[in-house]
């Protein structure tokens, strides 16, 4: 009976301070705050057209469909000619080939469906947003990866670096950091070998990118946004009606 309690115990406490450890692991995580702007229609389609070509190929969006790019400023025809490249309809949904099963045992797991992944991705570190705009820029060369590439705030992930023509290849390297009093040494990435873009460049084409996927993740909510804001404003005049007319209603009773 003793023991069980110890046991008890012992399995009452690691669930209390399991969210705890958790926190303090991920607040070693530093996130870099992501540039994001829905409302600016230009990033968006130069978002849209950075997913099909960099994202789509693996990673499906089943909850999306390719029409819904009109709410970025897009005709039919624009999406078919220039963000279509197999048989699909304007109407479907962004679904790859690629069956799940092939992608497991190609890549020891199927790569997630991106639909909502800007919402899934908030913690306490930051925003979903913040998440992807920081994921896709710490990628490093790592020899012991079977990839052969790492990331800093992705741990031992399974993914290659995709966009390293462009971003190039970093690497880690140290950094002496003295203080009164103190000195350590700190790891940081580098670039060893230049892309095809500028550091700058490569930062505003995954601020785009993640511009659009948080898009994608509620392509809504702008136009909800807009209907709760006269909701509230109509609200406001019922309130005023309904106060007037109680006074009035009132008025001779004392």
């Amino acid at each position: 009976m003793g023991k069980n309690m110890n046991k008890l115990k012992h399995l009452i406490a690691v669930l209390l301070l399991a969210p705890a450890f958790a926190l303090a692991a991920g607040a070693e995580i530093k996130l870099d705050r992501a540039p994001i702007d829905e409302n600016d229609q230009a990033s968006l389609q130069r978002g849209a057209r950075h997913f099909v070509n960099y994202c789509l190929n693996c990673h499906s969006a089943n909850y999306m469909r390719f029409n819904r790019l009109r709410d970025i400023g897009l005709t039919d025809q624009q999406i078919v000619d220039n963000l279509v490249f197999t048989n699909a309809k304007v109407g479907d949904l962004m679904k790859i080939a690629m069956d799940p099963k092939d992608a497991a045992s190609w890549f020891g797991a199927a790569p997630p469906e991106l639909s909502v992944i800007a919402r899934s991705r908030a913690s306490h570190a930051g925003t979903g947003a913040d998440w992807l705009y920081s994921y896709l820029r710490s990628f490093y060369r790592d020899a012991e990866r079977p990839t052969g590439w790492n990331n800093t705030v992705f741990p031992n992930v399974g993914m290659p670096h995709v966009l390293w023509e462009l971003q190039g290849e970093q690497v880690m390297a140290e950094r002496k950091v003295q203080g009164p009093g103190f000195e350590k040494t700190e790891h940081v990435l580098k670039l060893d070998k230049p892309g095809k873009l500028s550091p700058v460049e490569y930062d505003q084409m995954v601020a785009d990118l993640v511009n659009y996927m948080v898009f994608m993740a509620e392509p809504a909510r702008s136009s909800r946004t807009t209907i709760g804001i006269f909701v509230l404003f109509a609200l406001s005049l019922l309130f005023i009606l309904a106060y007037a007319l109680k006074k009035e209603y009132w008025k001779d009773v004392h």
